[in-house]
């Protein structure tokens, strides 16, 4: 059995969070493992979840139009995001529709250290579906050498495009710290000329290290911290948020949300101003969550996602 310290974890944990930040959107786990769907189908199924969360995504704690849940089984996690953005969809699908600019999303969560996308000659299997590699390197939330960080390799396929509908999914099939089986899926639909309404999931799979490793984490370097869904509320009369894994899981979900979000409301920026526009709006973003999201200053935030991202042009 492999034995993890608090030295050990504090340095390749984020490893796992991120990797478990990066995923998707979908119906069920094993809806997402299948690329052969039917567009029109799926777009009913979003169409019939909004409306039956459409209160709450007007009237909650997040103070923005969107619903967050997360699942806990014996050996999978999964968290799930809902919302409105203020994008037409044809800007979405133009936005999300290329790894490239997935490689810009995740560039911007604390975690990330490297990402480059390659296009692959073929397709996934005899599908046709578009597809791509992307490397990504995964590390702690303040500078690292590449050489430190943990490298997993996704798979990226446009799995559907039609006027009415969009969904993308990356997958890999190992990560670090005995996690496996991601899966990342991003499914869209619009609902007026300006909105659209996405579903974001996220799922893995952990072995007995990666359970002993994150059991270890939480009741160390990442005791106290806490999620997004109230349980109830404390002595002190404050909410008493979630913790645990889940509480994991919901802030990696939120900030991979608030990724997508600020890559989106750059895009009509500048090229040269986009960056900077990217990590101003996801920094201020997470910071309106203080007690979940809050890790570093925003200086510390910009030196070194300015300077990933020049590696990031750099390295290939």
């Amino acid at each position: 059995m492999q034995n993890f310290n608090p030295t050990q974890l504090r340095q390749s944990l984020p490893q796992l969070l991120l990797v478990a930040m990066i995923a998707a959107m979908s119906i069920s786990h094993h809806a997402l493992a299948d690329t052969d769907i039917n567009p029109s189908e799926a777009a009913k199924s979003m169409h019939a979840k909004y409306s039956a969360i459409e209160q709450q995504l007007e009237k909650n704690q997040f103070n923005r139009p969107l619903v967050l849940e997360s699942v806990e089984t014996d050996h999978r996690l999964k968290g799930d995001i809902y919302a409105v953005v203020d994008y037409p969809f044809a800007a979405v699908t133009t936005g999300l529709n290329s790894p490239d600019h997935w490689c810009d999303i995740m560039h911007l969560h604390l975690n990330t250290k490297y990402c480059h996308a390659t296009k692959t000659a073929g397709s996934n299997g005899s599908d046709n579906k578009p597809s791509a590699a992307l490397k990504v390197y995964i590390g702690k939330k303040t500078p690292e050498e590449l050489s430190d960080a943990s490298r997993v390799d996704f798979n990226y396929t446009q799995v559907a495009t039609t006027p009415e509908y969009m969904q993308i999914m990356l997958s890999a099939d190992q990560g670090p710290l005995g996690t496996n089986d991601y899966r990342i899926i991003l499914e869209a639909i619009t609902l007026s000329k300006t909105k659209t309404f996405l579903h974001l999931t996220y799922s893995y799979s952990t072995g007995l290290s990666g359970r002993i490793a994150m059991q270890t984490y939480l009741a160390t370097v990442g005791h106290g911290k806490v999620g997004f869904t109230i349980n109830g509320t404390a002595p002190d009369g404050q909410p008493d948020y979630i913790g645990g894994v889940r509480g994991l899981m919901e802030r990696n979900t939120m900030r991979y949300y608030l990724a997508i979000d600020s890559y989106l409301g750059a895009t009509n920026a500048a090229p040269d101003t986009q960056l900077e526009k990217r990590l101003l709006s996801w920094f201020a973003a997470t910071e309106k969550y203080p007690k979940q999201l809050h890790e570093l200053d925003q200086n510390d935030y910009m030196e070194m996602k300015r300077a990933e991202y020049t590696r990031q042009q750099n390295v290939k």
